[in-house]
């Protein structure tokens, strides 16, 4: 399938703003609609730093568009605040794309939820139900980002980040929700 076929497709990308733990009770969550590399709408709400609203919060936005796929800059957002994204691809029927800059280090995230969280066992469940973390580049000149599926072949995951990074590695949903998100915050 070429780059054409995936410009029609509605997809959203979420991505949380800057936040001061211990100082900013709540972080921005911007939710950006495209259709192909064009930006449908924009959406942002507040979450609670080291909360548990993160999907709630996101399935109320996402409840009032039609989209075929949504790309998460991760699971986590403001701090532990988990989304999770087989609940959104249950309620919804669309895949999700866990997209990481770095590749996730999920010893690391474990030890700090047992360390911080009474509720530790509710937030790692999300990060259990994630399958392996595929390594994608969006170009051969371009270092790759570190990707989770839920709903969807990796392959055609792949396929779509590649059509959708025009500016980098990171596709244009992401990329745009980041700028939104940490400009606004």
């Amino acid at each position: 399938m070429n780059r054409n076929a995936f410009l029609n497709k509605l997809v959203v990308g979420v991505e949380d703003g800057a936040f001061r733990k211990g100082v900013t009770p709540k972080a921005l969550l911007a939710v950006v609609l495209f259709k192909g590399l064009k930006i449908e709408n924009v959406k942002t709400t507040k979450i609670t730093v080291d909360g548990l609203d993160g999907t709630v919060k996101l399935s109320k936005i996402l409840g009032k568009w039609k989209f075929e796929a949504v790309m998460l800059a991760g699971v986590s957002v403001a701090g532990f605040n988990v989304i999770d994204p087989t609940v959104i691809y249950e309620h919804f029927g669309t895949p999700v794309i866990i997209i990481s800059r770095t590749k996730p280090n999920n010893r690391a995230v474990k030890r700090a939820l047992e360390r911080h969280f009474e509720d530790w066992q509710l937030r790692w469940k999300v990060f259990e139900k994630l399958g392996m973390i595929h390594k994608i580049a969006a170009s051969q000149s371009e270092f790759p980002v570190y990707v989770e599926t839920v709903g969807v072949h990796v392959t055609c995951a792949g396929k779509l980040i590649r059509a959708l990074s025009v500016y980098g590695r990171i596709p244009e949903p992401l990329r745009v929700a980041r700028l939104i998100a940490r400009g606004l915050s």
